[in-house]
């Protein structure tokens, strides 16, 4: 396998394999994940990872520096995925921080550097395309993680960060979802314009927030949003897969989010596949680990395969 790097390539042997196990899930669609299938897939000639930093995996070992300001990781799904399916040549364009607009446009990073449009990866003959965006948009997850532990000592057993972006008695992040939707909708039209023989697979989030308790030293907020999160990542999991099915059927959704249940932030350190507030050595705070990386690129290939 050729991994394009900064316009370089580089053999499939200078590539870092890794192994995991789990299986994943689905979320605010009808969708339901046939079982892994015996038969290996046929080869893949051109595989595309566009996405965001839960794409692109910050911190987690080795990091890329093609450029560095997006924090690839040679561990992320993409790579993994790549791996499993032994495809002829891989490109991974994915970026911390990315938005729906940067599949189109340059997106500027720190120290003066910028990732090129996404889009720009796209070909004729790209035969693959996995796209996990949308986090970002209107701050969504940022505002999330950056405002709600802030809040959380005004009214620990309460939901003071729901309170917060409610106005007038109107949620305006949950009011943000019908376009997102269209954004999700726009990416998959111009990704199915750019590659019309790929098929796209638009990936979800993994869970942050537990089906229940509580771990305020790793995801530090009041006891009352944690349910309020839980249905604002929800929310952001049905804007994805209502966007992708305006696709048609070389499009689908894989949501890694059900699957992600019982691996969320609150999880022991040996079974968590998202980081809590704190950076670690090998994950970025509120970011997948490595262990996460592992089990959506699980759920990706076992949804990917049987179809094939």
């Amino acid at each position: 396998m050729r991994q394009r790097l900064g316009g370089a390539r580089v053999r499939k042997s200078n590539l870092i394999g890794i192994s995991a196990a789990v299986s994943l899930l689905v979320v605010g669609a009808s969708q339901a994940f046939a079982a892994p299938s015996t038969d290996p897939a046929p080869p893949v000639d051109h595989y595309v990872a566009l996405g965001d930093s839960f794409t692109s995996g910050p911190l987690i070992p080795e990091q890329r520096p093609d450029p560095a300001g997006c924090a690839r990781s040679t561990n992320n799904y993409p790579s993994i995925l790549a791996e499993r399916l032994d495809v002829v040549e891989f490109t991974d364009v994915s970026c911390g921080g990315a938005q729906t607009a940067d599949m189109t446009r340059p997106q500027p990073l720190e120290g003066g550097e910028q990732n090129a449009p996404q889009f720009d990866a796209l070909r004729a003959d790209t035969d693959l395309v996995t796209v996990g965006i949308g986090g970002n948009d209107f701050g969504l997850f940022g505002n999330l993680v950056g405002v709600c532990p802030e809040l959380r000592e005004s009214d620990p057993t309460g939901a003071p960060c729901q309170a917060h972006f409610t106005e007038d008695g109107q949620d305006t992040l949950l009011a943000r979802m019908p376009e997102l939707t269209e954004r999700i909708s726009a990416v998959v039209r111009g990704i199915t314009e750019r590659a019309p023989e790929a098929e796209v697979l638009v990936i979800n989030y993994p869970r942050l927030a537990p089906e229940e308790g509580f771990c305020p030293e790793r995801l530090p907020f009041a006891e009352g949003d944690y349910a309020w999160a839980d249905e604002v990542e929800r929310a952001i999991g049905t804007a994805l897969a209502d966007g992708a099915a305006t696709g048609g059927e070389r499009v689908r959704f894989v949501d890694v989010y059900e699957p992600s249940t019982g691996h969320d932030i609150c999880a022991p350190a040996d079974a968590a596949w998202v980081n809590g507030q704190h950076d670690q050595p090998d994950a970025a705070r509120y970011h997948p680990t490595k262990l996460g990386m592992a089990g959506m690129a699980d759920v990706i290939n076992n949804a990917y395969a049987p179809t094939h």
